[in-house]
């Protein structure tokens, strides 16, 4: 290795334990608020898929060290073969179930403001439990295939040119036929669908809310930490190569685990209700009224043949729009 490339890899390393040190005690942080709002009686739909989106970022700040290991050695893989697969799956199947609940949520934030009082009445917890388990099941099912690649029979040992061991690296062309066309639908299915549905739905959102900071969260969370690696799928089908981007990817990905509690704890009421919720109801003081109970004055009142309601627009500051994550 040239010292250019031993050097990048040592700064790869760093940010990797930057992103370890910050992110994984941040979401425990998270992980200890989001269970206090569900054991709430009736807790929102939308407070459930917010505590699965906490427990998908862990399991990628869990797996992160095996990557640090790996950035240690140059990016060659000395850890046990399983632990390469489990790896490399956990990572992919972090991730996109990661999407396709950043887009329920978005659904679950816009029927809370356009639909009030009928979403107020028919949220059932049982829907966000429903739409976290098959957000879970199709995303892990569908990266079992990065399983199947790893032990496809193959007639060459995968490895670099100097026959040093690789994790999800250099394919053979029987990997590339089986891969290649995985990796476009995954880009597809759990990448440009969900990105789709979660700019509509935050679009509606700011309609009627006039908050711009909660859109431009979920569209720097697809395109700035999930765009990268879809867009390699896409231009990887189209040249018959995989593009060398996995370890890019990781380090885009870390840095929405991050993301998520920083974005999350400027936010008004975060800790708060949740984090003192022992101690509320030991004393019985009352919850802090959060922003967005504060946002109809007077009272809204429904537009005849809709569901919207008439909300009095001001501008909101950062910190107010963020409360609603």
């Amino acid at each position: 290795l040239t010292s250019h490339t031993r050097s990048h890899n040592l700064e790869l390393l760093f940010v990797y334990i930057i992103y370890f040190l910050i992110g994984l005690p941040a979401n425990l942080l998270a992980l200890r608020a989001f269970v206090g709002r569900v054991r709430q009686p009736h807790p929102a739909p939308v407070h459930i898929l917010l505590l699965s989106l906490t427990l998908a970022d862990l399991l990628l700040l869990l797996l992160l060290p095996f990557k640090m290991v790996e950035a240690a050695y140059d990016f060659r893989w000395y850890l046990p073969e399983l632990l390469c697969a489990l790896t490399a799956f956990g990572f992919n199947s972090s991730i996109y179930c990661s999407t396709w609940l950043l887009a329920g949520i978005s659904i679950g934030r816009y029927l809370g403001v356009a639909f009030p009082v009928q979403y107020k009445l028919s949220r059932r917890p049982v829907y966000g439990v429903i739409t976290s388990l098959v957000s879970c099941l199709w995303s892990f099912g569908h990266c079992s295939i990065v399983i199947i690649i790893h032990y496809l029979p193959t007639n060459k040992v995968v490895g670099d040119a100097n026959g040093l061991p690789l994790c999800y690296d250099n394919f053979t062309q029987e990997q590339l036929v089986i891969l290649l066309p995985g990796q476009l639908e995954l880009c597809l299915t759990f990448f440009l669908i969900p990105m789709l549905v979660t700019i509509f739905y935050y679009w509606r959102f700011v309609h009627i809310m006039h908050s711009m900071a909660l859109a431009a969260v979920a569209l720097f969370n697809f395109l700035v930490c999930f765009g990268p690696c879809n867009v390699s799928h896409v231009v990887g089908f189209l040249e018959g190569t995989s593009k060398k981007l996995w370890m890019y990817t990781v380090l885009l990905s870390a840095l929405n685990q991050c993301l998520d509690f920083l974005f999350l704890l400027l936010s008004n009421g975060f800790h708060a209700p949740d984090l003192n919720l022992q101690h509320r109801q030991e004393t019985g003081e009352p919850d802090r009224i959060l922003p967005w109970e504060l946002r109809t004055s007077p009272p809204a009142k429904a537009v005849a043949g809709s569901g919207l309601c008439n909300r009095q627009e001001k501008k909101w500051s950062l910190k107010e729009e963020l409360a609603l994550l």
